[in-house]
């Protein structure tokens, strides 16, 4: 990570304008201090990548303000300067935490000497780092996404194959299937790993943003703009950059995107300059691109260069048999994360969730199994802890799958709540009247009011249907 913005603390007012003359020229951001004092509230109200002061100036010295910057902000880099070529200031500098001590005069060399060797030391522990993080995170993954099912082991197949290469990729499904693990399984799978990996929502950015968040910007390219800003594109250059819901991206900006797939470069916000970036492209998104691109929303050249290689990942509806597994693992972390023993589902709970269409997919899964996790003192889930689950009932195409009898069940938990609060009654006769009466008018209604036929597709007797339909006053409607 390059240095942007130094603080110089001297209280000569030529070396403060040469220094400053000089870092300005290179493009840094450069702030200026008369004395300790001034230099340390200037250091605790702004960020600064480098600092570099004088040993002796009235106040705080440059010893005295070093301590106080180890204390506050131990990232900060210092460079200590002195007219005073003395052994015991170079090593009382080095000892109190000072990066380099330089001795006045000095040519400006001595400064980019340094300043170079900070940026390669800084991108050395910032790429350590990163491959710490990574492999950390490549483990996790491994281990986060489940499923045996046909339909996820033919993604894990493609995975494989497609990995390897610099490949565009173009993932595709309903939000909340894991199209960023799935991403992220292609980086660190690849030999980008150990190089960044940058994930940007594109729905989630106001459009007057997403352009700078992308590309950067330069010092003055807009108000507010104090100092260059690198985008998305430079900060994954050498890795992968994940473009999440990029159906949402503004035409104009599509354009540009479409550029650096062609050219390989990026331009910031308010520059003139073309900047070469080896950056995988990686996107996703939850619409249907082939209708944006016949609507005119979505440019067309654009898409074919995404969508090279397409994943489609299905919803948690249509992959039912992974279910068990991901609620056995969801189980697991949640109380990991709440630092709680184990818990479990009966097999109940189990056929419950199994039924359920889960329109938010996978992290709706998650978030039900969070809260009964949380909510319940019992080490065996029940049905009682998912009571909140609610068929989608105007939603046929999400409810297909779920049987009668769930959708009773579900009816019943909702309705009577605690059983062990209500009074005594024949709730037994109460919940037959309620079933039988929708049931008896349905039949009706699909023979038109015939009672034989009907009392024939009932299985009951002729005179037990006309008896019922007397009891529960239903009308009988005849074509």
């Amino acid at each position: 990570m390059s240095l942007n913005k130094i603080l110089v603390a001297d209280d000569e007012e030529s070396m403060r304008w040469v220094l400053s003359k000089a870092l300005k020229r290179k493009g840094f951001s450069v702030d200026l201090a008369k004395d300790g004092d001034e230099a340390l509230r200037m250091i605790q109200s702004s960020h600064y990548d480098m600092a570099i002061l004088d040993i002796k100036m009235p106040g705080l010295s440059g010893l005295e303000l070093l301590d106080q910057i180890r204390e506050l902000k131990k990232e900060l880099l210092v460079v200590i300067m002195t007219a005073e070529a003395s052994m015991k200031n170079a090593v009382e500098a080095m000892k109190r935490g000072a990066y380099d001590y330089i001795t006045k005069p000095f040519d400006l060399d001595v400064i980019d000497a340094i300043i170079e060797k900070i940026d390669k030391a800084r991108e050395m522990t910032s790429q350590v780092s990163l491959l710490k993080e990574e492999l950390k995170d490549r483990y996790q993954l491994e281990k986060t996404i489940i499923g045996n099912s046909q339909a996820m082991r033919e993604i894990y197949k493609t995975i494989g194959k497609v990995a390897p290469s610099d490949i565009t990729v173009l993932i595709q499904g309903e939000s909340g299937t894991g199209k960023e693990l799935i991403a992220r399984a292609i980086h660190f799978n690849s030999k980008r790993l150990g190089k960044p990996f940058i994930a940007i929502n594109c729905a989630a950015i106001p459009k007057e943003l997403l352009e700078s968040e992308l590309f950067g910007f330069e010092k003055g390219a807009f108000t507010g703009a104090v100092e260059r800003k690198l985008g998305k594109f430079e900060q994954a250059n050498g890795g992968t950059i994940f473009l999440d819901e990029i159906g949402d991206m503004p035409l104009d900006l599509q354009a540009k995107i479409l550029r650096v797939l062609q050219e390989k470069e990026v331009t910031r916000t308010g520059g003139n300059q073309s900047i070469t970036v080896d950056t995988r492209i990686v996107a996703a998104t939850n619409q249907d691109l082939e209708g944006s691109v016949r609507e005119k929303t979505f440019r067309e050249d654009l898409y074919y260069r995404l969508n090279v290689v397409p994943i489609h990942l299905v919803s948690l509806r249509e992959r039912k048999e992974d279910i068990p597994l991901l609620v056995d693992y969801f189980l697991k972390k949640a109380c990991s994360e709440m630092e709680i023993s184990t818990k479990q589902c009966n097999q109940d709970a189990l056929s419950l969730l199994s039924s359920y269409s889960w329109p938010g997919n996978v992290r709706e899964l998650e978030n039900t199994i969070k809260r009964a996790v949380i909510l319940s003192s019992d080490p065996l889930l029940t049905v009682e802890d998912f009571s909140g689950l609610r068929p989608n009932i105007g939603t046929s195409s999400r409810n297909e799958d779920l049987s009668l009898e769930a959708l009773v069940e579900m009816k019943l938990r909702s309705s009577l709540g605690n059983l062990d609060k209500m009074e005594s009654g024949d709730l037994y006769g109460l919940i037959l009247e309620q079933m039988e009466r929708p049931l008896i008018r349905f039949v009706l209604e699909k023979t038109r009011g015939n009672q034989v036929k009907a009392a024939e597709i009932l299985g009951i007797n002729r005179n037990t249907l006309r008896k019922k339909i007397q009891e529960l006053d239903i009308e009988v409607k005849k074509d």
